[in-house]
């Protein structure tokens, strides 16, 4: 679990192939101190097990599907990446509740400067953009930040100079993918309530032949 608050910036200075997935050597702009083999550190938003540590440097396995999931599958040399080492309890949570999960790709699609703010467009596709309300919560290349206004087709945030100098999001470019990561709060909030509407018709469901065909009874 991850808060989406940015400890600092890597480098991925060796992308390595294995089978379908890949190893990323990642070299942090930070001493990697207290932290082991086995640890969780969000990449660009994507939570990802360390398995090897040496100072500033740190090793990655990335599966075939978060290849697939994340931006993490156009992965090169040079690139600069977020990065956030697991939530400890006894931590403030000053962004907000992070899985590393990522639910989805977006694209930027503008920006614009206004005083000190700087607007920021994601276009995304209407299966992530169900899960956004307006001042709501979500990582955007693991950055936690607040929704500034959404519709069916994408989000708009607001972020701060402090923002665009620490993280990448300040870097990226019209056109450029990152990695989205939901609210978790409405995933489980829709769960629950698919789970009851299915009881609700299984109570509901009238004891025909079609009903004890489809439960097996026939």
């Amino acid at each position: 679990m991850f808060t989406g608050i940015i400890e600092g910036l890597g480098t991925i200075i060796a992308v390595q192939p294995s089978n379908q997935g890949c190893r990323l050597s990642i070299d942090a702009d930070f001493f990697m101190d207290q932290t082991k083999i086995g640890d969780s550190i969000a990449v660009n938003g994507a939570c990802l097990t360390a398995v090897g540590i040496g100072g500033k440097r740190f090793d990655v396995d990335v599966s075939p599907e978060t290849l697939q999931a994340t931006t993490l599958g156009g992965a090169r040399i040079g690139t600069r990446v977020n990065l956030e080492r697991a939530l400890r309890l006894s931590d403030r949570l000053d962004g907000h509740l992070v899985s590393g999960h990522i639910d989805g790709t977006g694209t930027l699609t503008h920006r614009k400067t206004a005083g000190n703010a700087i607007f920021i467009g994601f276009s995304v596709t209407a299966s992530l953009a169900r899960y956004m309300i307006k001042k709501g919560s979500i990582a955007v290349d693991g950055v936690s930040l607040t929704i500034n206004a959404c519709d069916a087709c994408g989000f708009e945030v607001c972020i701060i100079p402090h923002t665009a100098q620490l993280t990448t999001v300040g870097q990226k470019k019209t056109g450029e993918k990152v990695n989205i990561e939901t609210d978790i709060i409405g995933k489980y909030v829709e769960r629950l309530f698919s789970v009851k509407q299915d009881n609700d018709t299984k109570k509901n469901a009238p004891l025909d032949m079609q009903f004890l065909a489809k439960t097996g009874f026939l």
